[in-house]
């Protein structure tokens, strides 16, 4: 009888000590930090985190889940992003230089003053994006969706925009100065003020756009949509037009490729 009280007793134990591993092992579980997995390289989804001011210089992120994290002054130099998850995300100040974001979706990302030169952001999704003062010469955004998006200010220059829709993007005070620009839509867009010397646009729409005050000097524009296209007291000196009517546009006070001025 004693020996199958102690048989009895010691079950009960050992029942105690796995019920106690299994609540220690679900208040692990429990307690686990998306944060530290993630900057220890254990997962690459960290939602809404906190990230501000952490480095991943180089650090292979493509396909990571980052929607709505923050990622102020982040350094993700010449990181590996294609394919992540940036929805909502804020990259405020974020060192992005050589970063690749192809196909990445930054819809409603909050991009002001980031630093994104020579990124590549082909097939990238950037609606609604906020890239206001952005830094971004020299980078490619190959079939990328814009519309909606603010450029304000931001630095564009010698950046390649190959059928890339920019549809009601605001790009006041813009610098596209040798941008190469073919197949884009930027029907209805912003480009107040915006500096655009020398720039090739070649089969690209800029119906209905407002370009007032912007400077073209020694642009080629080659089959170019300006139907509707507010160009007053606009520049076009020195630029080129092949294919491409000013009929429809609207002129006031705009400088003409010869100099002279319209109406």
């Amino acid at each position: 009888m004693l020996a199958e009280w102690k048989k009895a007793a010691g079950l009960v134990a050992r029942a105690g000590v796995a019920a106690s591993l299994a609540a220690l092992l679900a208040l692990g579980v429990a307690r686990a930090d998306p944060r530290d997995d993630f900057v220890g390289g254990r997962s690459r989804a960290c939602q809404k985190c906190d990230l501000a001011g952490a480095t991943f210089k180089r650090r292979d992120l493509a396909g990571a889940d980052l929607a709505g994290a923050n990622l102020r002054g982040a350094n993700l130099h010449d990181a590996q992003l294609a394919g992540a998850k940036l929805a909502g995300a804020d990259l405020t100040g974020a060192n992005l230089n050589k970063a690749n974001l192809a196909g990445a979706d930054l819809s409603g990302a909050v991009l002001r003053d980031a630093m994104l030169y020579a990124a590549i952001l082909d097939r990238a999704t950037l609606t609604g994006a906020d890239l206001t003062g952005a830094l971004m010469g020299t980078a490619r955004l190959t079939r990328s969706d814009l519309a909606g998006a603010r450029l304000r200010d931001a630095d564009l220059r010698k950046t390649r925009l190959v059928e890339t829709v920019l549809s009601g993007a605001d790009l006041t005070g813009a610098a596209l100065d040798r941008a190469f620009v073919r197949g884009a839509r930027l029907d209805r867009a912003v480009l107040a003020k915006t500096r655009l010397m020398e720039a090739q646009l070649i089969d690209t729409s800029l119906a209905g756009a407002a370009l007032t005050d912007a400077d073209l000097r020694g642009a080629e524009l080659r089959g170019v949509d300006l139907k509707g296209t507010d160009l007053t007291r606009a520049t076009l000196l020195r630029s080129t037009l092949q294919a491409t009517s000013l009929d429809g546009a609207v002129l006031g006070d705009t400088v003409m490729p010869d100099g002279t001025r319209r109406p």
